[in-house]
């Protein structure tokens, strides 16, 4: 977790996202990434979306962010309306700057192939717009099956 304080907000900023104070409240809703390579799970990432201090500790939050490694991705935003993507997820966890560990090639979005609730998806996986509930699969290589179409999301979410 060293290069976290060095990469949180240039990355959030890179998303065309504001680092903000506090989560948002004007938005509010979740939707879940898988991430496949090859047919095996790669592990999203604790605190994408979050700048770190030089102490280490956040400082700042995009509205598009998430908390542990469930794969939830939390879309908390003051002003309500606005379209979030898969694609500022991937900018902010650095999956297109090369920096990433999904153990797939970087710097692009080549090779991968975007699902949403089980249905796959011909636009680019940048532009994959987040909905409430939705259940979105990242894959890379070899096509997972069954795909994920929906996730169990936890009472509350």
């Amino acid at each position: 977790m060293g290069t976290r304080s060095r990469c949180g907000a240039p990355r959030i900023k890179a998303a065309g996202l504001d680092i903000l104070t506090a989560e948002g409240t004007a938005e509010h809703y979740h939707a879940h990434l898988d991430v496949l390579v090859d047919g095996k799970a790669v592990t999203v990432p604790a605190e994408i979306g979050f700048s770190f201090g030089a102490d280490g500790r956040p400082n700042g939050i995009s509205a598009l962010h998430t908390h542990d490694t469930s794969g939830v991705i939390h879309i908390e935003a003051p002003t309500p309306g606005l379209k979030y993507t898969l694609g500022q997820v991937l900018t902010e966890w650095g999956v297109l700057d090369g920096k990433d560990a999904t153990g797939a090639p970087h710097g692009g979005t080549g090779g991968w192939t975007a699902y949403v609730n089980g249905t796959k998806q011909d636009a680019a996986v940048t532009g994959v717009v987040l909905k409430a509930h939705d259940e979105v699969v990242l894959s890379y290589g070899t096509a997972p099956s069954p795909v994920p179409s929906s996730y169990n999301f936890p009472a509350g979410l």
